[in-house]
Parts: structure tokens; C-alpha cells; sequence
């Protein structure tokens, strides 16, 4: 881990507070993107305040974060203490309270780190100034939440949102206005992941109920890659800064029995590091029209090297600070659909896991449902099989496309809002089935550009670019081939 002597430090006569200045060059991101600043915490401290001032820009963003003296290098187990991207420009913790994003409890004294993660700095450099100032007034430590495990009975299909963030990152909304987004939108399940941070547990985890199942999220977040970890409450060391660390990062997950997930492989933030050990990934996040047949070509290609991923979906949504109306770029666009024996957050995991479930537009969008005899979507078959059924519905006068390991094998007309589709010809490594928009295509593309009406499109998109690109309603996860 680096650390920084040249810092000019200067102390008040009460000792109650330090000031900082350094000035960060390209020099020091190229080193580590990463950049401690060392500071000591006097004894009897019940409570300190950060402060970050730069020249923040469209090419100066340095995120802000906090270590404890438990810290080890990458990759640490402990001594994580919060982190707020850049999103905050300054952060508390105390014994019985933190900032969003920010761990509080005991305060050990000694020596302290403030992180500066480096996402960009201009050529010329950027002055960085930190107050920092520590306060001893009687505090009673706060305990850390407990994570109830509710229970609803019942087999069926189940549906919810494994990507969406609060105010404990870089939303606006805070995790009640969440709560409530999710029973608008209908959901059983939410996984919230928020970055680089687990403390929107402390709020979110104890509302966990029978008519909203709570799924723990982290969303490992850097500048060359994003990935979720579900299942667990442990923070994983996000400090990824060579191409085998995400080895590191899944097999930690892994060993706390938690899930692995790449996130939204496409531009702008395309998955960059090694391909570790993966459960799932989320080939839809947000609108489809977002670049998401991107990341549905980079999935078709694991899937065709022998790689066998779950299909998940999340919507990356951003809480703001007010309720919004339903819409194609809110909460649970798009959903994800799971066959449960009950449900539970165990259960939730373990269909992501198989791959029992399927990606649709929204709540409401389409059923899309893949068998093959007594198999399902994520389980195997024989080598000689060569019958698959789908059943799908809402989805009258649209495109039914089959896909194995050699791509699209056939389109057929979904007629009727019902309807039993087979395909029985032998495949390729597996089967798959995709819902494309034709009768639906002209409301859900009108849709969307009414959505940024008087705004420009995102992420460099053009109408005319859109305008020619196929709409995925539904993606349903393999069935796989059985080999030797």
C-alpha cells in the first residue's frame, strides 16, 4: 500500500483538528489509483469529520473514502470504514451514527487513513485540502444491524431488482423512498448495491419482510469494471488494480458463500480484468436501448466458449430524492423473473445461481418460460435431445428467436398472448430463447426517445443508431448441453 510523507500537516493549539494539502499529478494515478494519506486519532475521540476541497471538473473526479488501523494491503478482510466515490465531498463517524456509505462504531486511536481513489486527474494536476477535526463529546456505541431472514411461502415465479442504489453511494433517495419504489413497481425481491459500501444495511436490512425480500448487496466498483456481490454482509476489498484481481475478489465472495456477478459489460464501463469464477451476469441493466445487445454478444460469447453464467437483469436505478411515476428508466426496468420453492433471500440466491428465471422488460413485460422435458432453464440434458418448449406471454405479434453456441437458429411469429412454442432439432453447447419486439417495436422505441425528450440521448447514443437496433423484450437463461 502507498502511503504519502510530503503532506504539509498543521495542528491548532487544541489539537482538535488537522489541516492538508497536497498536490496530485498524473504521476501519482499512474502509480496507484488508489492514494492514503496517514492521520492519527487522538484517544478518547467519540467522533471525527472529513473535509475534501479540489477543483472538481469534468476531468478532475477523485473519490473519498476511510480506513481504519485494521487495514491491510489489497486484499484486506478488515479496516474498511466507508467510502462515497464522488459522491460526498466530506463524511462523519462516530460511535453511534456515520455519514451514508461510512461505518460507524468504535473508534480505535492510532493511525487512520483517508483513501482518494484517482479517477481522473487533469494533466496540470489538482490541489487536494483536507480539514479534518476530532471531537470527544460522551457517545454510547451504536450495535450493528441484524438481518432478519423472513420467509414466504409458496412455489411460483417471483420477481424483482438485483442492481439499484440509495443515497448511501451516488443516489439522491433514501432507502425509504427505495422501499416504496419496489412496491410500486409490484416486486418480491431487491438487491441494493450500493458502491464499494454495505452500511445501507443498517436501514434496509431490518424492513426485510414477507412482501419485500431484502437480498445483501455490494457492487465492487472501479474505474475498468463493476461487479455485485449478493448474499453476504461482509465489505470485500474493492482495490482492484491489476487484471487477475478479480480472481481475489470472487473467490472471497465465494468463500463467505456469497454470489459473484459482472455488471453492464459495455460502454462505458466495459469489464475490463480477468474472467474469474463467475455466477452470474447482467447482460440487461437499465433500458435495453442502453447498449445492452453489447453486453448480450459478450454473454453469447462465455456462453460459447463453455463458460456456464447465469442470465440476471437489474436496473441500476438511482433513487432520486422524490418518487417517480412508472416509466422505462425507473426501478425494476428491467425485471428479473426466478422460480422459487419459497421465497426467502437463500432461495433468491439459489435460483440466480441455477439460472432458473428469465430477464424481462419491467414488471409486466413478457413470460418467457424455457423447458426441455422435465429440465429447466439452467440445467443440462443429454447430448441427443432435441425438444424445447417455450410458453410465453404478453408478447402477441412479436419474434420468437432461438440461440445456441453457432447464434440464431430460427425466428418464429408469437401469435396469440398465450402461446407453446417448440424447437426440436439437436443444438450446440445450449439453448436459449430471446423475445424480440416487432408488433410491440414502434411504442416501446417511442417510448424510450420520449423518455429524453429536449435532452440529449446518453452515453453517446444517436436516434439513428437506435433507430435501427432490435429490441430485446425477454431473455431466458440455457439450457445446457450435457458433455462427456
Amino acid at each position: 500500500m502507498q502511503t504519502e510523507t510530503d503532506w504539509r500537516l498543521m495542528m491548532s493549539e487544541t489539537l482538535d483538528h488537522l489541516k492538508l494539502h497536497k498536490h496530485i499529478t498524473k504521476a501519482d494515478q499512474a502509480a496507484d489509483p488508489y492514494f492514503y494519506l496517514e492521520f492519527e486519532v487522538p484517544k478518547g475521540t467519540t467522533r471525527f469529520d472529513v473535509s475534501l476541497n479540489y477543483p472538481k471538473a469534468e476531468d478532475c473526479i477523485i473519490d473519498l473514502g476511510c480506513l481504519d488501523p485494521d487495514i491491510t494491503p489489497f486484499p484486506a478482510s478488515s479496516g474498511f470504514r466507508g467510502w462515497s466515490g464522488g459522491a460526498r465531498d466530506s463524511f462523519f463517524i462516530a460511535l453511534d451514527d456515520a455519514t451514508p456509505g461510512y461505518v460507524h462504531g468504535k473508534i480505535e486511536p492510532g493511525t487512520w487513513q483517508v483513501i482518494l481513489g484517482l479517477y481522473k486527474v487533469p494533466k496540470t494536476g489538482a490541489d487536494v485540502d483536507l480539514t479534518i477535526s476530532f471531537d470527544q463529546t460522551p457517545r454510547q456505541i451504536a450495535p450493528q444491524p441484524v438481518t432478519p431472514n423472513p420467509v414466504r411461502q409458496g412455489a411460483g415465479w417471483y420477481k424483482g431488482d438485483l442492481h439499484c442504489h440509495t443515497f448511501h453511494s451516488d443516489a439522491r433517495g433514501g432507502p425509504e423512498l427505495l422501499h416504496a419504489a419496489a412496491k410500486q413497481a409490484g416486486l418480491d425481491f431487491l438487491a441494493v448495491a450500493d458502491h464499494n459500501t454495505t452500511t445501507q444495511r443498517r436501514y434496509f436490512h431490518p424492513q426485510s419482510s414477507e412482501d419485500l425480500v431484502f437480498v445483501r448487496g455490494m457492487e465492487v466498483t472501479t474505474a475498468v469494471g463493476h461487479a455485485n456481490v449478493f448474499g453476504i454482509d461482509d465489505w470485500l476489498d474493492f482495490r482492484m488494480t491489476q487484471p487477475d484481481h478479480a480472481h481475489i475478489v470472487a473467490k472471497a465472495a465465494h468463500e463467505r458463500g456469497g454470489l459473484f456477478s459482472i455488471n453492464h459489460d459495455k460502454p462505458p464501463i466495459d469489464w475490463t480484468y480477468e474472467l474469474p469464477e463467475t455466477d452470474c451476469m447482467e447482460v440487461w441493466q437499465s433500458a435495453w436501448l442502453m447498449y445492452n445487445w453489447v453486453s448480450l454478444a459478450r454473454y453469447q460469447k462465455r456462453l460459447s466458449d463453455g463458460h456456464r453464467i447465469s442470465l440476471i437483469g437489474g436496473s441500476d436505478f438511482h433513487q432520486p430524492d422524490r418518487l417517480l411515476p412508472e416509466g422505462p428508466l425507473v426501478l425494476a426496468r428491467p425485471t428479473t423473473v426466478l422460480w422459487l420453492e419459497e421465497l426467502s433471500e437463500q432461495a433468491v440466491l439459489n435460483a440466480m445461481k441455477a439460472g432458473l428465471g428469465y430477464v424481462t422488460e419491467g414488471p409486466d413485460g413478457p413470460h418467457l418460460s424455457l423447458t426441455s422435458g422435465l429440465a429447466r432453464m439452467g440445467e443440462e440434458v443429454s447430448a441427443d435431445t432435441a425438444s424445447f418448449s417455450v410458453h410465453v406471454e404478453g408478447a402477441n405479434g412479436d419474434l420468437l428467436r432461438w440461440v445456441d453456441a453457432n447464434g440464431c437458429r430460427e425466428e418464429v411469429l408469437i401469435s396469440g398472448d398465450t402461446a407453446q412454442l417448440s424447437f426440436n432439432e439437436p443444438v450446440t453447447g445450449f439453448l436459449r430463447a430471446e423475445i424480440i419486439a416487432r408488433a410491440s417495436h414502434q411504442d416501446l422505441l417511442e417510448e424510450f426517445l420520449g423518455a429524453f425528450k429536449g435532452k440529449k440521448l446518453p452515453l453517446g447514443l444517436s436516434e439513428e443508431e437506435i433507430r435501427e437496433q432490435p429490441i430485446i423484450r425477454a431473455l431466458s437463461n440455457p439450457i445446457y448441453i450435457k458433455t462427456e
